[in-house]
Order: C-alpha cells, then sequence, then structure tokens
C-alpha cells in the first residue's frame, strides 16, 4: 500500500480531532480556545482520551466553558461535572488546578489566549512555554493544543508533536513534519496528526 493511501485510510478512519469530538467549535475566539486549553488539560492525564472527552464535554454542559464561569464556580460543582463525564481518578486535583488555570486565564491574558498568541509572535517554543505555565499543563498538554489550534492558527503548522510522529513511524509514513504535511496535501494538519494519535 503506498503511503498516500495509508494516509487516506487512516483519515477516513480517525480522521476527527478531539476538539470536534468535544463538541468545541473551534475559532480563533476566546471562549473555543479556552475549551481548547480545558480539554488538554483533561487529555492529558493518564486517562483514557473517551472519558478526558466526556468529562470536558460535562463540564461545558454545566456551562463551566469560560475562564469566568470556571473560577466562579465552587469546587464541588467542578468535581461533580468531572465525576459525571467519568473523570474520577484525578477528579479532586483537577477541580482545584481548573479554577488556578482559569484565574490565570483571566489575570495574565484578560480571559483570551489570543493574547499568548500575540505574545509568542509566531515562535512555538514560546508558545510552548506559555501554555506550561498554566496548572495541570505540561509537554503532553502542551502538545495537544497546538496540535489541534493548528486549525486556527495557521503559523504553526504542520505541528506533528512525537506522539503523532511515532503513529507516522508505526505506520510506516514519513517522520518528517514537512515530508507528511506535503503528503497531506491541502488537508487540515490537525486533522492528519488526530488521526495518527488515534490510529497507530
Amino acid at each position: 500500500m503506498t503511503a498516500r493511501r495509508t494516509l487516506d485510510d487512516l483519515l477516513e478512519r480517525h480522521g476527527t480531532t478531539y476538539a470536534d469530538e468535544a463538541g468545541v467549535r473551534l475559532r480563533d475566539k476566546p471562549q473555543p480556545l479556552y475549551q481548547l486549553l480545558v480539554l488538554s488539560h483533561l487529555l492529558s492525564a493518564r486517562i483514557r482520551a473517551g472519558i478526558a472527552v466526556s468529562a470536558a464535554r460535562a463540564l461545558f454542559a454545566h456551562r463551566l466553558s469560560t475562564p469566568r464561569r470556571m473560577a466562579g464556580a465552587t469546587w464541588q460543582e467542578r468535581v461533580d461535572a468531572l465525576g459525571e463525564g467519568g473523570y474520577r481518578r484525578y477528579d479532586e486535583r483537577t477541580a482545584t488546578q481548573l479554577e488556578d488555570e482559569a484565574v490565570l486565564v483571566l489575570d495574565d491574558h484578560g480571559g483570551d489566549l489570543r493574547h499568548l498568541r500575540r505574545e509568542a509572535g509566531g515562535d512555538r517554543d514560546a508558545l510552548c512555554a506559555g501554555l506550561r505555565r498554566f496548572p495541570g499543563i505540561g509537554p503532553a498538554g502542551a502538545d495537544i493544543f497546538l496540535r489541534e489550534v493548528q486549525t486556527v492558527w495557521p503559523e504553526l503548522a504542520p505541528y506533528f508533536d512525537p506522539k503523532a510522529l511515532r503513529g507516522a513511524e508505526r505506520l510506516g509514513l514519513p517522520t518528517d513534519p514537512e515530508e507528511l504535511a506535503r503528503l497531506a496535501g491541502d488537508r487540515d494538519p490537525a486533522l492528519v496528526a488526530a488521526a495518527l494519535v488515534r490510529g497507530a
């Protein structure tokens, strides 16, 4: 099977971003960018991706979809929403981190992560360092955020983090990001990256 056919099959089976699955309509606007931060936080824990997505959906269903609402909720409300989504193993610590994270988004970025983008000035490392200042966002969480946000922050593309590149290697696809992007053609690199993570 050719590399193009392998990629086509992979995208057909797994070509959905985690943001799409969590119901986040990703745009370059404050609310969806904040929702992506929350989702990236949840996905970075050692827990099944499906549970993290379900927990994000539960938080957003409880209207905890902006930093102001997240910070204004009680700790118990956050714990209950996480538990409703099946996110029980880390719910208490995560409930605290989500409040601290929301407060930092409000205090340092006026509730708008586009400020973080502007401060980074197109520098991926600076953006990654900025993301890692948020409680609960380590290297894995920053990679998830960057992998998904490249849809609306195209200066980051193509962004294939180590997890996506390991998926490419297992499937016999190029492990050079530029080569992968060429193989993908005009398809959204965020979809390609998500498929590589999900399908390998």
